[in-house]
């Protein structure tokens, strides 16, 4: 690698160092504006297919379920076989998937498609924070991987933005043809610029450990989405069986085999888990807020596509604006302290939701809450990656980056999922008692109830059909949607707390961090000599 120019450290960095940056960037960007883009099409999409709220909550939480689940095997593939190869593949198949997005004829197909795309993300998007951490070295990889972070965040928190301006203008599944032409561009610059076979491993691949993986992580989402849904209890809790064996297999596994998959060895470092932890609930809260709001924006305060999309700007101006100091602060402060500042921000953005939001809501109620959530995201993007790649040898840093895209899609999995799951207990509880209040509830037959508990959407189904009770059923239908959506806050404030703590309590401060560091490096170059 070529030395970049620097006065103050031994920065280094690739030749054509900016197109490289860029090809990588143009990937991560494809991956995560589809994290959030179908959140502002959901209550149209509910409507189109008159889909029930869990059905909605899983079309959301398709495209992060199949990231989630796949990173951690498909960044060892690439890891061995070529991240140049994984790229290109994933971003090939990023395309057809979109397509078949756009025109699903169903729910469930579109559900499918969303997982498979999510799946072709997860080969390429784990290798762009590994060839970064390859390429660059010192403070040149630290401004880097803040940008890759900005990047990521920013494109994801204006997904709804832009799919809201689309759906002004065409129906909802052109939203998802979004990602087709920056998917040519990544792919065209992967291409030309990305250099092949740049610190690979020799290591055979772990399969079973792969597998057991993809089972365990893939059956734990599926299995928070369907326990709270009536008459799914038993799949959701035989689901969560399933993740919990798989998980169980996993640590076997893993603690048993050669080359493992996931060396827990070094996940048990605690720079490592803490900051894996720790990101999982920052990076899911911006999803997390994104997905329930898009709905409650348009839903309950009857924003249009484009008003809903707008309204979460705030986050993508606050993370641009605070990033560069998230950069600068870990240097100057250290890791524990950016990722407070961040996780105090997210916190002040959940309340503000949680004790806010309301029926009449202005938008500076909503601005306001966004822009916690911007800055909090901000400030603890760039420390929780960082504290993945920095507490691993250049040999282990596919596992890393891996994780790092891992602490993202399963905190959107995650987030997504619990949220989306409160709201519908939320939602079918309020809206069982509206009915059973009404003063002709003797006269709602099996199905009517049936569609006005499923979601937003059937209710709406309903007061077109009734007309003349159409203001009553779409007032219940708000009510029930608000309770339902203040559960979701409060669960997501409860897990910022959460995390909060952990790092407060288990995060060393800057002078620990720095001495563990060089410790692990330490420990990680007696090995490999």
């Amino acid at each position: 690698m070529a030395a970049s120019t620097s006065n103050a450290d031994s920065s280094t960095a690739p030749p054509r160092a900016n197109l490289v940056l860029l090809a990588l960037l143009a990937v991560a960007a494809v991956a995560n504006l589809n994290l959030a883009v179908a959140s502002v099409a959901l209550p149209e999409i509910g409507e189109a297919f008159v889909a029930s709220q869990t059905s909605i909550d899983l079309i959301a939480v398709g495209y992060p379920l199949g990231l989630a689940a796949s990173v951690l095997y498909l960044g060892a593939i690439g890891d061995r076989h070529g991240r140049k190869m994984m790229l290109v593949l994933g971003m090939s198949l990023v395309i057809p998937t979109s397509v078949l997005a756009a025109w699903a004829p169903n729910a469930n197909v579109l559900f499918g498609a969303r997982l498979f795309s999510g799946v072709a993300a997860g080969m390429a998007f784990p290798t762009t924070l590994a060839l970064i951490t390859a390429l660059w070295s010192g403070s040149a990889r630290i401004k880097s991987i803040a940008l890759w972070s900005a990047v990521g965040v920013a494109v994801t928190a204006m997904g709804p933005l832009i799919g809201g301006t689309i759906l002004e203008f065409y129906w909802w599944g052109s939203i998802f043809l979004i990602a087709v032409p920056f998917a040519v561009l990544a792919l065209f610059l992967s291409l030309r610029f990305v250099p092949s076979h740049i610190s690979e491993s020799t290591d055979p691949i772990d399969n079973i450990g792969g597998l057991l993986s993809v089972v365990t992580i893939g059956a734990l989402i599926l299995a928070i989405n369907f326990i709270v849904v009536p008459n799914r209890e038993s799949l959701g809790l035989g689901l969560a069986a399933i993740a919990l064996a798989g998980g169980i297999g996993f640590v076997i596994r893993e603690r048993r085999a050669k080359f493992p998959l996931f060396d827990l060895h070094v996940a048990g470092r605690r720079i490592f888990w803490v900051a894996a932890s720790a990101g999982v609930i920052v990076f899911g809260s911006l999803l997390g807020a994104a997905f329930i709001g898009q709905q409650f924006l348009q839903n309950v305060l009857g924003y249009s596509t484009l008003q809903a999309g707008a309204s979460i700007l705030p986050a993508s101006v606050f993370v641009l604006l605070v990033v560069r100091k998230s950069a600068a602060l870990v240097e100057a402060r250290g890791s524990r302290f950016t990722l407070l500042i961040g996780y105090f921000a997210i916190l002040c953005g959940f309340l503000t939701m949680l004790l806010l939001w309301s029926e009449g809501s202005p938008y500076w109620h909503i601005g306001l809450a966004y822009a916690f959530v911007g800055v909090g995201v901000g400030f603890s993007g760039t420390p929780a990656s960082r504290s993945l790649t920095a507490s691993v040898s250049i040999l282990r840093v596919g596992m890393a980056s891996s994780t790092a895209d891992l602490e993202r899609d399963l905190g959107a999995s995650i987030m997504q999922s619990t949220m989306g799951a409160l709201l519908t207990a939320g939602y079918a509880a309020a809206i069982t008692v509206s009915i059973a209040g009404a003063p002709n509830a003797d006269q709602i037959t099996e199905i009517t109830e049936s569609q006005l508990r499923m979601s937003f959407a059937g209710a709406a189904n309903v007061a077109k059909e009734y007309p003349q009770y159409a203001d009553e059923i779409t007032t219940a239908a708000k009510e029930a949607f608000i309770q339902g959506s203040n559960w979701a806050y409060a669960v997501g404030t409860l897990l910022v707390l959460v995390g909060m703590a952990l790092v407060f309590f288990c995060f060393p401060k800057r002078e620990a961090e720095e001495k563990l560091l060089a410790d692990y490096h330490d420990a990680d170059t007696a090995i490999e000599t």
